[in-house]
């Protein structure tokens, strides 16, 4: 792979620690966005797939956003306001270091691709494509449905050996996921499995319907978190999206 710059992105009263790889000048970038308690690191393998076929990537750790990553917040501090937050951040490092918006690509998956899809939503037009894994746009419904009343939720609930705080679930019980999401007007790549047993793929085949410019690929058989074989198979249709975005004209109508 091509050499990985470390670095840290100043956001609000903290920072965001990245690993940026510029495998050339003026190459096209891939923001990639971690899932629920991962890291950068999920996506060291596809960053340096890509880096072979001379595109960029910054690949970063929300803060809070795993036991790993509680720098400068914890886990019980952070919430999807938080996690836009950093990816706003992120998108103004790259844009400082003069990636060109018609460059800058950003993939999230799960909980950052719902992430990611909200921050696409908020700045259309400088964010080129959007690359969705598995996004777990259900977030909201799932938890509206757990705790039904804001009164019902408690001071901090662990799932999947992840502390939240009561924030996470209040900013994630009001979000109207895809009355938001419908705003960004750029192409959209969306990869899920069929047997998702964690957000289900009716999700996404919905968001393929709201978005105006939407590809849904369905990977038969494949969960939550993909095969060896299907992420090699993801990561080549990220390639291919970026290069085609790149051969066609912006349309932001």
């Amino acid at each position: 792979m091509k050499a990985v710059l470390r670095c840290e992105i100043p956001c609000k009263d903290r920072a965001v620690r990245g690993a940026l790889c510029l495998p050339q000048a003026g190459c096209p970038v891939v923001l990639f966005c971690h899932g629920f308690g991962g890291s950068g690191a999920d996506f060291e393998k596809a960053a340096a797939r890509l880096a072979e076929g001379g595109i960029g990537s910054l690949r970063i750790d929300f803060c809070g956003g795993s036991n790993r990553a509680q720098q400068y917040l914890s886990t019980e501090q952070m919430t999807l306001g938080t996690q836009q937050e950093d990816l706003h951040a992120a998108i103004d490092y790259l844009l400082a270091q003069g990636v060109s918006p018609r460059k800058l690509f950003l993939f999230g998956g799960s909980q950052g691709g719902l992430a990611a899809a909200l921050a696409a939503a908020q700045r259309p037009q400088e964010v080129r494509g959007l690359i969705l894994l598995y996004p777990a746009l259900c977030i909201p419904d799932d938890w509206n449905a757990r705790f039904p009343s804001e009164e019902d939720i408690p001071a901090r609930h662990t799932l999947w050996g992840v502390t939240l705080g009561k924030e996470y679930f209040v900013y994630a019980r009001k979000l109207d996921v895809f009355s938001s999401i419908g705003k960004y007007t750029g192409p959209v790549l969306i990869m899920h499995g069929d047997a998702d047993k964690v957000v289900p793929v009716e999700y996404s085949r919905r968001a393929a319907r709201t978005y105006p410019q939407a590809r849904l690929i369905e990977f038969a058989g494949e969960g939550h978190g993909f095969s060896p074989r299907a992420d090699r198979t993801c990561t080549a249709y990220t390639e291919e999206f970026v290069e085609q975005c790149l051969r066609t004209p912006p349309d932001r109508s």
